[in-house]
């Protein structure tokens, strides 16, 4: 009997939704109980044949007792092991000659043979997110460890995504600052400012050094032999790096990712910049073309908006970021534009012209656009360089991986980017600790990324993490939403950030979290208390048993969740 609250003590079985002999796949609804607060259906964490179910429907029964077992065709379970605790258990099936599983611990590890001079248990092949975690994990839990980088450690994240661009978007902020100071009682001198795009690029630079040479900190703290250079991976767990030949007991690679680069005729334009080339800009252009408008390009299209320059977004999606909720991406885009941005939605580039220092863009619906520059910001696509001599099992070109981030070949594995199953750093941050520990002690944990948070690092933010209101109507049907606006929020009304809203999407059987969505201030940040929320099971109901201090902006979370039962006592009654 799961545990599904923190106030949960027993519950009762409903219904069992399979049968003893029944086959079970991971994900299947097993059986529907009831806690103190209300109805759930439990989902099968394993695959296996139904063995034997200890409780039955009408029982209620205490948390961390067992109900059932599910293991291999054949396998009997002692019939003594029928109500028995937990810790009783192991012993009862021992001695009926049943093998139990266990999970491996470091101090029960079988003796290994010793590392010779130039043998590690983990070679890590990039130094980005995923790869300098992987480093440190393996290091933590007492392996030897070598990784090799060919550039910069940190990734793209470091070097040429996540911080570059959080480091312009500030400059965004504080421009916004400006605009609204004499309105806030702030007399400034002048209202004239220029940008220095040299001070503005050197000032990015100094943040990406301090972090990177931060992350080669800890990795010689730990212990990590450090090797500069491409590897080049064998298939017999070897790794030349130049001259220099390393062998591994285990391989993780953890190459990244790319620019994704699209072939129409100009493409190769040098006016045509990608976001690695862009973040070195020292000369503002007077207008700027942006090929989609996915994160990377409506991040950066907001930044030089806000620097001045006319900035023209082109996406062939019907709406910006499409990936987010429809209605959060839709007030986004209507907030941008009142900052000046031009969005084109629905239509793509089909050829770019360069003439006179200047581009113009052909579009497929007939129109044109000329700007100075375009920046060509369509996606990212794995790294593959070096791994030329392994036949690893590839899906549209990104390494394909097991829950246990393993590849097809065991003892290699591939988190983060180049495994393409959610191309942020903070994932492939739990990939890269995920695959050291199996690299370690075999595969003993999976990477649960369903409720990994994401955001658009825009003024205002936008974040999700769960499903989209149209993808939790798709699998569920019937929902309850449940909002609130930042616009009677006091502190967001204090802060002149009064835009945007909270938006939570629940199951309406049992009032499960199936998704949280926010454009507004500081959505970043308060996105990461509904992805802990919903790792954790929580309800609505049990969500509302917290407080919220006052006046915050997460007080809008709390009335969010309130609106889905009807309850939020700062919005006007729902309609029935």
């Amino acid at each position: 009997m799961p545990k599904l609250g923190v106030d949960m003590q027993e519950g009762e079985i409903i219904e069992w939704k399979k049968q003893e002999g029944d086959v079970v796949n991971e994900g299947d609804i097993l059986l529907e109980i009831m806690s103190d607060k209300t109805n759930m259906e439990l989902e099968a964490e394993d695959s296996g044949v139904l063995l034997k179910i200890t409780r039955q429907a009408g029982e209620t029964v205490p948390v961390t007792e067992v109900i059932g077992y599910i293991g291999a065709e054949g396998e009997v379970v002692a019939d003594s092991a029928a109500s028995a605790p937990v810790a009783e258990v192991t012993a009862q099936l021992e001695s009926a000659g049943l093998e139990v599983p266990k999970a491996p611990a470091p101090a029960a590890a079988a003796e290994k043979a010793p590392l010779a001079d130039n043998e590690y248990d983990i070679i890590v092949v990039g130094g980005g997110p995923a790869g300098y975690y992987s480093a440190i994990r393996g290091a933590q839990l007492g392996g030897k460890v070598a990784i090799i980088e060919k550039s910069e450690f940190g990734g793209t994240c470091l070097n040429k995504g996540c911080i570059p661009t959080k480091t312009y978007l500030k400059n965004a902020e504080i421009l916004d600052g400006l605009k609204i100071a004499a309105g806030r009682g702030i007399n400034l001198a002048s209202t004239n400012y220029t940008i220095d795009m040299d001070k503005t690029v050197d000032f990015k630079n100094s943040v990406v050094k301090t972090l990177t040479g931060g992350v080669q900190g800890l990795l010689k703290a730990n212990k990590v032999t450090i090797f500069n250079g491409l590897g080049q991976v064998n298939p017999d767990k070897t790794v030349t790096i130049g001259s220099e030949t390393i062998k591994g007991r285990n391989i993780i690679l953890a190459t990244g990712s790319k620019v994704s680069r699209i072939n129409i005729p100009g493409i190769d334009s040098q006016l045509v910049m990608t976001s690695d080339d862009i973040l070195d800009l020292r000369e503002l252009p007077k207008s700027l073309a942006v090929m989609g408008g996915g994160v990377v390009g409506i991040e950066l299209g907001l930044v030089y908006a806000s620097y001045g320059v006319e900035v023209t977004v082109v996406e062939m999606a019907d709406r910006i970021i499409p990936a987010m909720d429809k209605e959060v991406s839709l007030e986004l885009q209507k907030i941008l534009a009142k900052k000046g941005m031009k969005i084109m939605t629905s239509v793509g580039v089909s050829e770019i012209v360069e003439a006179n220092n200047q581009l113009t863009l052909k579009l497929n619906n007939g129109e044109e656009i000329v700007a100075d520059r375009a920046l060509l910001s369509i996606g990212r696509v794995p790294q593959l360089d070096g791994l030329e001599n392994l036949n690893l099992e590839l899906d549209r070109g990104r390494i394909k991986v097991n829950a246990y981030q393993e590849t097809s070949i065991p003892g290699i594995y591939a988190p983060g980017d180049v495994n393409g199953t959610k191309m942020l750093a903070h994932a492939a941050y739990r990939m890269g600790e995920v695959a050291a520990e199996n690299a370690m002690h075999g595969n003993v944990r999976k990477a649960h990324l369903d409720y990994t948070p994401a955001a658009v690092y825009t003024h205002p933010e936008v974040a999700m993490c769960g499903l989209t209101e149209e993808d939790a109507r798709a699998k569920y049907g019937d929902v309850l939403i449940g909002k609130s606006s930042f616009a009677g929020n006091g502190r967001a009304i204090a802060s002149n950030e009064a835009q945007g809203f909270v938006k939570v999407v629940a199951d309406a059987k049992y009032h499960e979290i199936l998704g949280v969505h926010i454009i507004g201030p500081a959505a970043a940040e308060l996105i990461n208390e509904a992805s802990t929320i919903m790792e954790n099971e929580l309800t609505v109901d049990e969500l509302l048993q917290s407080i919220h201090g006052h006046p915050t902006f997460s007080e809008n979370m709390y009335e969010a969740f309130a609106d889905v039962l009807g309850e939020a006592i700062h919005n006007p009654p729902k309609r029935k």
